[in-house]
C-alpha cells in the first residue's frame, strides 16, 4: 500500500522516478494539448509568407515538432559543465515551442531576405542568449518587468494584423476577405472564448484546439480543406539539416538579437514561476542561468535542422504550478510525443491543411492574451508618473513608426528592417534608454 503510494505521489516530485505510463501518459498528453497549436501555427504562418510549396511547409512543421522535442528535453535534462558548474538547461519541467514573439520580425525578414536569413539571425540570437545566460547577473538591471511589459505589450499590438488577415483567408489567396472565410473565422473564434470562458478542465484547457477542431469541420464543409499534401507526405522522414540554408543579415540580426535577449529574461520568468508555483521555492542561480544557456543553445542547434526560434511555453508553466505535477519524466515523455509526431511527415502535412481562416480565428485570443500579459506586467509595477511616460513615449513611437514605415525613407533600408516594420525593436530600445536617462521617483528609488 505504502509502495503505490509512494508512486502516485513521485509526479509531485521533480526528481520522483519515473511515474507508471497509465499515469504518466495523461499528463504528458495535457501538456500537449496546451501547446500543440501555438508550436506550430508560427511554422505554418512564416511558410506562407514565404510562399513555401507543400513539401516544405510539411518540413518546416515536422522541424517545429522536433526541435521543440530536443528543446524541452534539454530543459528538463540538462548538460552540465566545468563539474556541474555550468549547466545548458534548467533541470526543470519546461516545456518549448516556437515563439509567436518572433513572427513580425520572421515575416518581414522573410519578405526582404528569405527564409535562410532567419535561421542565420536565429543562430546570432542564440549566441545572443547564451551572452546573456553567462552574465545575467550583470545586465538583468537593464531589463525590469516595465521594460518587459512594453516589449510584451507590443509584441501583441504587431501580431493583430497577423490574425485579421488570417481569418480574411490570407493576403493573396483568391477568396480573400470572402464572408465564407469571415463565418469561419468567426465561428472558430466564438467556439475558442465560449470553451475557455464557459468550460472547465480539458474543456478549458484545449479551448483553441477545440475552436480549430470545430472551424476545420465547417471549413470541410465549404470545401477549404485542401488535402494533396498530406496525400503525397511520406509515413516516416528524420529532419534534414540545412534544408533551407543559413544566411546572415546584418539587420536581421540585430532585430532577432533584441528579441532574443528579452525573451531571456521571459525565460527567467518561467523558471521562477515554475519553482515558486509548482516546488514552493525560489529558482536558484544555477536553474535560472541554466535555463537561459539552454534557450540559447536549443535555438543554435534548432537553426541547422529548420526550426524556427523557440521559447519556454508560459501556458505549460501554468499547468505545472496548477497541478503541482513537477516529475521531470512527465515533461520528458510530453517531449517524446512531440519528437514521434515530428518524424510523421502526415501528420504533419494534417496540421499544414488546417485553412488560415481557421488560424486566424482561433489565434487571435492567444495574440490578445500576449497583449494583456503585457499590460498585466506594466500595471504590477505601479505605473507611476515616470513609468507611465516611459509606457507611453515608447509604445507611440513603435507604434507611430511602424503604421507610417515610409517615415523612415530617406535612412538606410537596414534602418526599415530594424525599427519600422515591426513596433518591438523601437519600443524596447525607447523605453530601456529612457528607463536609463530618466530620473527614479521617490518609491522606485
Amino acid at each position: 500500500m505504502k509502495e503505490g503510494k509512494h508512486k502516485k505521489e513521485s509526479v509531485f516530485e521533480l526528481n520522483g522516478g519515473m511515474p507508471p505510463l497509465g499515469q504518466a501518459l495523461p499528463l504528458a498528453f495535457q501538456h500537449i494539448v496546451a501547446m500543440i497549436v501555438g508550436c506550430v501555427t508560427p511554422a505554418i504562418i512564416i511558410a506562407g509568407v514565404a510562399g513555401l510549396s507543400g513539401e516544405d511547409k510539411v518540413i518546416i512543421v515536422q522541424a517545429a515538432l522536433v526541435v521543440s522535442a530536443l528543446a524541452t528535453l534539454l530543459q528538463v535534462f540538462p548538460v552540465g559543465f566545468r563539474k556541474g558548474s555550468l549547466q545548458f538547461g534548467a533541470g526543470l519541467p519546461l516545456i518549448v515551442g516556437v515563439g509567436f514573439a518572433y513572427v513580425t520580425s520572421m515575416s518581414t525578414i522573410v519578405e526582404g531576405y528569405g527564409i535562410a536569413t532567419i535561421f542565420g539571425a536565429e543562430i546570432v540570437g542564440g549566441i545572443v542568449a547564451v551572452l546573456v545566460g553567462l552574465s545575467y547577473n550583470k545586465i538583468k538591471s537593464l531589463f525590469p518587468p516595465l521594460i518587459i511589459g512594453i516589449v510584451i505589450l507590443c509584441i501583441g499590438l504587431s501580431l493583430y494584423p497577423i490574425a485579421i488577415r488570417y481569418m480574411a483567408g490570407g493576403q493573396g489567396s483568391e477568396t480573400y476577405g470572402s464572408w465564407q472565410n469571415w463565418l469561419v473565422a468567426a465561428l472558430t473564434l466564438t467556439v475558442v472564448i465560449v470553451c475557455n470562458n464557459y468550460g472547465r478542465g480539458i474543456i478549458k484547457l484545449a479551448s483553441v484546439l477545440i475552436g480549430i477542431i470545430v472551424g476545420y469541420g465547417v471549413a470541410l464543409g465549404f470545401g477549404m480543406v485542401d488535402f494533396s499534401a498530406v496525400g503525397r507526405a511520406g509515413i516516416f522522414a528524420l529532419p534534414k539539416i540545412m534544408h533551407f540554408g543559413i544566411e546572415f543579415e546584418v539587420s536581421s540580426c540585430v532585430a532577432i538579437g533584441l528579441l532574443f535577449a528579452i525573451n531571456s529574461l521571459q525565460a527567467m520568468g518561467d523558471v521562477t514561476a515554475t519553482t515558486i508555483g509548482g516546488m514552493d521555492r525560489e529558482a536558484t542561480d544555477k536553474e535560472l542561468r541554466g535555463g537561459i544557456l539552454g534557450f540559447g543553445l536549443s535555438n543554435i542547434i534548432g537553426a541547422f535542422f529548420g526550426g524556427l526560434p523557440n521559447v519556454t511555453f508560459s501556458q505549460n508553466v501554468g499547468i505545472v504550478t496548477t497541478t503541482k505535477v513537477v516529475n521531470r519524466w512527465v515533461a520528458a515523455l510530453a517531449a517524446i510525443i512531440l519528437g514521434i509526431a515530428g518524424i510523421l511527415p502526415k501528420f504533419s502535412a494534417f496540421l499544414t491543411s488546417v485553412p488560415q481562416c481557421v488560424l486566424g480565428g482561433a489565434t487571435l485570443t492567444v495574440f490578445a492574451a500576449i497583449t494583456v500579459t503585457g499590460i498585466r506586467m506594466i500595471f504590477n509595477t505601479g505605473l507611476s508618473v515616470r513609468s507611465g511616460f516611459i509606457v507611453g513615449i515608447a509604445v507611440a513611437l513603435g507604434a507611430g513608426v511602424t503604421q507610417a514605415s515610409d517615415a523612415l525613407c530617406g535612412f538606410p533600408s537596414w534602418m526599415t528592417v530594424v525599427f519600422a516594420k515591426t513596433p518591438v525593436v523601437i519600443a524596447a530600445v525607447v523605453s530601456i534608454l529612457l528607463n536609463l536617462l530618466l530620473p527614479k521617483d521617490k518609491e522606485e528609488r
